[in-house]
């Protein structure tokens, strides 16, 4: 990769658009190692969710520049993300949940105008069961989701807004301002 002084206007524009945001408390944000291979210039952003101080929720925002474009990401910015999560054992199995799951993203991006083209993704519902040597805790269930879009404004702060919204709602966070009713049994102790 080339030395950041080197870096297309174009992408240290996005990064500092990344860096000059500042979620909602319960999301810690920290810069990470970008893949290098994906692209010329990259720039990587890990998340790690918290409700009453224990991880619910992580994720991972990785920037991509090619100045030469992409066809497939109709553009020379691409952003990508991954994003996993522990769900309680009935959502697993929820067949609605993946369609559910995709709307966090599209919403929480609209949500912000965050505007993008050639979006595509996966969502993943998954339960797992210990056996054997690993026997133990209880099963457990998984959602993951996989994702890219390009952006096609140079608002990137807004899209890193509506990236923490579909973070807070995999995480199940309520909106910011408003109480869950497990949090309110919190605040009388």
């Amino acid at each position: 990769m080339a030395s950041p002084s080197a870096a297309p206007e174009a992408f240290t524009r996005a990064v500092a658009g990344l860096r000059a945001e500042s979620p909602r408390p319960e999301i810690l944000l920290e810069e990470i190692a970008a893949p290098q291979r994906l692209a010329p210039y990259s720039f990587a952003l890990s998340a790690t969710v918290l409700r009453a101080g224990d991880e619910v929720a992580s994720g991972r925002l990785i920037l991509l520049h090619d100045p030469a474009g992409h066809d497939a990401w109709q553009g020379d910015l691409r952003l990508v993300t991954l994003i996993t999560a522990e769900l309680e054992e009935d959502l697993a199995s929820d067949p609605l949940l993946p369609a559910v799951a995709w709307t966090w993203l599209t919403d929480g991006l609209d949500q912000h105008a965050a505007a993008y083209t050639a979006i595509g993704g996966t969502v993943t519902q998954t339960a797992s069961t210990r056996f054997g040597e690993l026997a133990g805790p209880e099963p457990t269930a998984d959602l993951e989701v996989r994702a890219s879009w390009t952006p096609t404004s140079g608002d990137f702060g807004a899209h890193l807004r509506g990236w923490c919204v579909m973070l807070s709602s995999t995480a199940g966070l309520p909106p910011p301002g408003v109480a869950s009713l497990s949090d309110r049994h919190l605040l009388k102790s």
